[in-house]
């Protein structure tokens, strides 16, 4: 029993070893280069080193960030020509597509038939007889398939 805990000790210290050598190593990473300086500064004080501190110099700005809020974001979306306002046409335009994929016939009229066309045509495939109606072995064929879902993350 005693050698079990110190051998699960000794691991520790071990991995405690490692683990502060390999942080110290990445903090000693070499400093970042210094700056280079621009070619026409004067060149007549050789003996003095350069001064690399950047006192005095300045960086371009900053770009503005503009921190929209979710509506704000919506609303851009939405207003397609830019001009602040939302038309009926600009606000219906994301379901034009899928009306035109229900549309089949393309008169702009969406019967019953064309918006329950994939009930229609489950219903049809499932009908095996043609009679116009499901028995009870005919309606066990339009049964959902239950996608199986693993309990596990296994591989």
């Amino acid at each position: 029993m005693n050698r079990i805990v110190l051998g699960a000790l000794g691991a520790l210290l071990v991995v405690a070893a490692g683990l502060f050598w390999w942080q110290g190593r990445a903090t000693n990473a070499d400093p970042p280069p210094a700056p280079r300086l621009a070619l026409d500064t004067p060149t007549a004080e050789t003996d003095e080193l350069p001064d690399a501190d950047g006192e005095g110099l300045q960086g371009p700005a900053l770009p503005q960030a503009t921190e929209q809020t979710r509506e704000q974001k919506r609303f851009d979306r939405l207003d397609r020509d830019r001009d602040g306002r939302i038309t009926r046409n600009e606000m219906l335009a994301p379901r034009v597509r899928d009306f035109r994929k229900l549309d089949v016939d393309g008169n702009n009229l969406l019967s019953f038939e064309e918006w329950a066309v994939k009930t229609a045509d489950r219903f049809k495939t499932a009908d095996a007889n043609g009679d116009q109606s499901l028995t009870r072995t005919e309606f066990a064929t339009t049964k959902p398939k239950v996608k199986k879902r693993q309990d596990c993350a296994c591989r």
